[in-house]
């Protein structure tokens, strides 16, 4: 019986789709697709205006940038604390190669950037763009290539881009925050200290936590440091353990993890898909090809593509040479060489720390090109090496 006339059949291929390490990555892919196209169509005017229209006290774009993506950076706590505590960065050992491979990936990217922008003071506010990945982009490319790529290669690649993402919210932090209103920031700390009451406490239920994660939204975005990081915050206080000498396998029924679980999905197939849907649209009218040679959109593409292959696969390479460190098992230098270009696809991260950089919306369009470029061909060249240098791994 066809697949047509089988609803069972159906709704299991979706299901396989939606569980695949792939999926969120391809759904990206369409999504930037669908922004560009809408941006050059006739539909652009309704697109650009619609995002612009006023909702209460905020426009849409930014109830998608400071309210949605609190959410994105909610998860993306959630994964780092696990990952630290419980997971595959939780010793030394396993976070010495992907934690020292993210820094290099960060420093060298920031380095090529400046180096090209040198002597445009303004553009230099935009150094932190090309030191993001992509984690749902460049683990859907490697994931694309199924058996022939090492599962240590994935398990590298996704504590990677962990630690990259905790180095881009210190960023965030530390670089990208306005004039502060102590008010409302000793308001926060007031928030937070409940929140960490509250983990002390062992509370197991999720709605107090989500509650005072609210109000403490709120309060940062009124501080003057940038909304989405009370996500990261709110994520640090959930608790990972119910109690002490509690069984391990009763620990997947930790509030962490019962959040994590139910955020996946939401945050993979509808928030990040609107954000990149919002963000990623750009006109081309008007845009004559020296866009491309702009020191600009030069130092965004040639950060991601040049500076994440030097950073990232250089690192590993001296760590390894130095005997420091070995390659992931069964993985080899071409495939390592293809997972260094893969992070260099900074879409969601890098588009959201060009928006804090940059006000002008022409700046803003020159960044979303380099983000673009850099990552499409970062993406062509990793799939290459892979699909050359990869094979068959039991």
């Amino acid at each position: 019986m066809s697949s047509t006339n089988n609803p069972g059949r159906i709704r299991s291929t979706l299901r396989d789709f939606l569980n695949s390490g792939a999926s969120g990555g391809i759904v990206l892919m369409i999504v930037a697709v669908l922004a560009l196209v809408t941006a050059n169509s006739p539909m652009a005017e309704s697109y650009f205006h619609a995002l612009h229209i006023y909702l209460g006290p905020l426009s849409l774009q930014h109830w998608i940038n400071d309210a949605l993506m609190a959410v994105f950076f909610l998860l993306v706590g959630l994964e780092i604390k696990r990952e630290m505590l419980d997971g595959q960065l939780s010793t030394w050992s396993r976070r010495i190669l992907p934690g020292a491979a993210a820094a290099g990936g960060m420093v060298f990217p920031a380095l090529f950037y400046v180096w090209i922008n040198w002597e445009n003071p303004m553009a230099l506010r935009g150094w932190a763009i090309p030191t993001a990945t992509d984690i749902a982009f460049a683990l859907g490319v490697l994931s694309l290539f199924g058996s022939r790529v090492p599962a240590s290669l994935k398990i590298f690649l996704a504590a990677l881009a962990i630690i990259d993402d905790l180095g881009a919210v210190v960023v965030i932090a530390l670089f990208y925050t306005s004039d502060l209103n102590l008010l409302a920031l000793g308001g926060a700390a007031l928030v937070l200290g409940n929140l960490l009451l509250f983990n002390r406490m062992k509370v197991k239920v999720l709605w107090p936590y989500l509650v005072m994660g609210a109000v403490l939204w709120v309060l940062v975005f009124a501080s003057g440091i940038h909304a989405t990081l009370a996500g990261v915050m709110l994520a640090l206080t959930i608790p990972l353990k119910l109690t002490p000498g509690t069984p391990e396998a009763t620990h997947a029924e930790s509030p962490l993890h019962r959040l994590e679980h139910f955020l996946h999905k939401p945050v993979a197939f509808i928030i990040v898909p609107i954000f990149g849907f919002a963000n990623a649209g750009v006109s081309l009218a008007g845009l004559s090809m020296g866009v491309f040679s702009e020191p600009l959109t030069m130092g965004v593409a040639t950060g991601l593509l040049l500076g994440k292959i030097v950073g990232v696969l250089g690192t590993v390479a001296v760590l390894v040479k130095l005997g420091f460190a070995d390659l992931p098992a069964k993985a080899n230098w071409g495939q390592m060489t293809g997972t260094a270009f893969l992070c260099g696809i900074g879409f969601t991260m890098s588009l959201f720390i060009g928006l804090l950089a940059f006000d002008d919306p022409t700046v803003q369009d020159h960044v979303k090109i380099g983000i673009l470029l850099g990552s499409a061909v970062s993406g062509i060249l990793g799939a290459v090496f892979l699909g050359v240098f990869g094979r068959k791994t039991g």
